[in-house]
């Protein structure tokens, strides 16, 4: 996760970037994707495309991508991208 950090200049910045191997936090999320129509692509089961924002282990927000038509967020990825994440922080700053 260091290098993808530094490749996308979060390093130092208020974005965290976790690594998932074991998929504990995509179960807990529930956020497996095992869709069948991703998995014959894919092989094994991914976490979904999303964003969350997070402070002190309370979630503030969780965007998910992907819906009953489109199990693998690909046609509405901005439904997890970095202007709806502004738009959460807009909307919770009183709480943060």
């Amino acid at each position: 996760m260091e290098a993808w950090a530094k490749d996308q200049g979060t390093r130092g910045s208020l974005i965290e970037l976790y690594g998932d191997p074991r998929s504990e936090v995509t179960k807990a999320l529930n956020l497996v994707l095992d869709h069948p129509g991703p998995m014959s692509v894919l092989g094994n089961p991914r976490c979904k495309r999303f964003s969350i924002l997070a402070q002190d282990c309370k979630v503030k927000a969780l965007n998910v991508a992907a819906a009953d038509d489109d199990p693998a967020g690909d046609d509405r990825p901005e439904v997890s991208m970095v202007d709806k994440m502004i738009t959460d922080l807009k909307a919770k700053k009183d709480e943060l």
